[in-house]
Formats: structure tokens, C-alpha cells, sequence
């Protein structure tokens, strides 16, 4: 059994807690820990050589992230959706974004930071980082919700979209799949912000719902074209 390592100083306390945190998160994105698996502190602890603590205050990281979630009494457990679950993520997303893209056009916000969202995902696309396209998507998202200057919205959207993207993050590396998968999304985010540019709120509100929605249909073809084998061991994964 490895010695647990002790660290005194704040500094150092807190790179310890993003350490362990990273390589959690790692092993999630590998599929070591799947969806719905619960995360035992104890084993996590044993396995760093950390304080059992470390291990929990690395866990509220990646709560924040959305990497795990834990309701009141029970333990961590990695993020999971089921394909039902995904589709009213969606349908209340549509509602939230297509709002935020009418309140943005309303306020004549300015659209740099999406702009630079989307030359974001078109530079991971074109040299096949998964990762960081999903991370630029994400923000695209965020700020879109952002610009509408609700804080409520914003908040809400935010509780959705943080624990989505990073489940995707996670299914997009079981599956192995490219980043070149995401060019014809990357289209349609860059004709969300012309549109918004544009100055009709109605026109914009349409446009961000009924991409969303079509955002949502191919969740659902990607839900449906993953491998017998992967939907069983996921389920078996929630059973841990």
C-alpha cells in the first residue's frame, strides 16, 4: 500500500485536490468509470496513496464540472443520462437558448465571444481534437445563455448544459468517435450568431429552437447506433 501523501500548505492542498481531480476525470473519460458507476473514496484513496478527504474534495470538483453528481445521503456517482433523459434535456434547452438567442438580439449584444467560440471549434476540428471541440461547444452555449443578461436563465441553463456536455465528453470517447463528426454542427452554430447579428428577435428565437431540435435528433441517432454491448455494460454500470 503506498504512502499517503501529506501536504501542509494551501497551495499545495489545493494542487493536490485538482491532481486527483484530473486523473478521476480521466478515468472517467476512458470508461474505467462508467456512467452511473459509483466512485468509492476508499478505493480511489488507497489506489493515489491520498488522504481519504483529498479524494472527496477532489469529487466536489468534478461535481461542479458535472463529471459526478450525488444527491443528499448517497453516494458519488458518475454522470448519466438515459436516451429519455437526453430528449427533455433538450426540449427544455430549446426553450432556454431560443429565449436567451431573442434577449441577445433585443439587447444588441455584442457577439465576439461567440464568434471566438466557433473559430474554437473549427480550429479542434480541423486537427482532431474531440476534447477541446466538445470544451468550445460548451462555451459557445454558455455565452449564447449568457448574453441574454438574465441571471436566472442563465443560471438554469448552465445546470443543464455543464453535466450534458460532459457526458457527451465521455460517450464521444467510449465510442471513439472524431471531431470531424461535428463539421456540419459547426455550420450551424456560425448561422446562430449571423442570425442574431441580423436584429430580429423572432427570427432568432425560431432559428436557435429549431436547431436545437435538430441537435436533439441526432443525440438520438447516436443513442440508438451505440453497440448492444456498450448500452448493457452501461446498465450494468448503474447496478454498481
Amino acid at each position: 500500500m503506498p504512502r499517503k501523501a501529506k501536504v501542509t500548505t494551501a497551495k499545495g492542498i489545493e494542487f493536490l485536490k485538482q491532481t486527483l481531480a484530473e486523473k478521476l476525470r480521466e478515468q472517467i473519460i476512458q470508461g474505467h468509470l462508467a456512467p452511473g458507476q459509483r466512485i468509492v473514496e476508499a478505493f480511489w484513496a488507497q489506489r493515489f496513496g491520498v488522504a481519504q478527504t483529498s479524494v472527496r474534495e477532489a469529487i466536489n470538483l468534478l461535481i461542479a464540472d458535472g463529471f459526478v453528481t450525488k444527491a443528499s445521503g448517497r453516494s458519488a456517482r458518475v454522470t448519466n443520462y438515459s436516451a429519455e433523459d437526453v430528449a427533455q434535456v433538450y426540449e427544455l434547452r430549446g426553450a432556454l437558448e431560443g429565449l436567451a438567442a431573442r434577449l441577445a438580439t433585443e439587447r444588441r449584444a455584442d457577439l465576439t465571444r461567440l464568434r471566438e467560440s466557433v473559430d474554437a471549434m473549427e480550429k479542434a476540428i480541423r486537427h482532431g481534437q474531440i476534447r477541446r471541440l466538445l470544451e468550445a461547444d460548451l462555451d459557445f452555449h454558455l455565452r449564447l445563455c449568457e448574453l441574454s443578461g438574465n441571471r436566472t436563465l442563465f443560471t438554469q441553463a448552465r445546470g443543464l448544459l455543464v453535466p450534458l456536455f460532459a457526458f457527451v465528453a465521455m460517450r464521444a470517447a467510449r465510442a471513439r468517435q472524431q471531431a470531424g463528426a461535428w463539421e456540419a454542427d459547426l455550420v450551424r452554430h456560425s448561422r446562430m450568431v449571423d442570425v442574431i447579428g441580423e436584429g430580429d428577435a423572432a427570427a432568432a428565437e425560431f432559428l436557435v429552437r429549431a436547431t436545437l431540435i435538430r441537435f436533439a435528433q441526432r443525440a438520438g441517432e447516436i443513442w440508438e447506433t451505440e453497440k448492444p454491448g456498450q448500452r448493457k455494460a452501461a446498465r450494468s454500470s448503474r447496478s454498481s
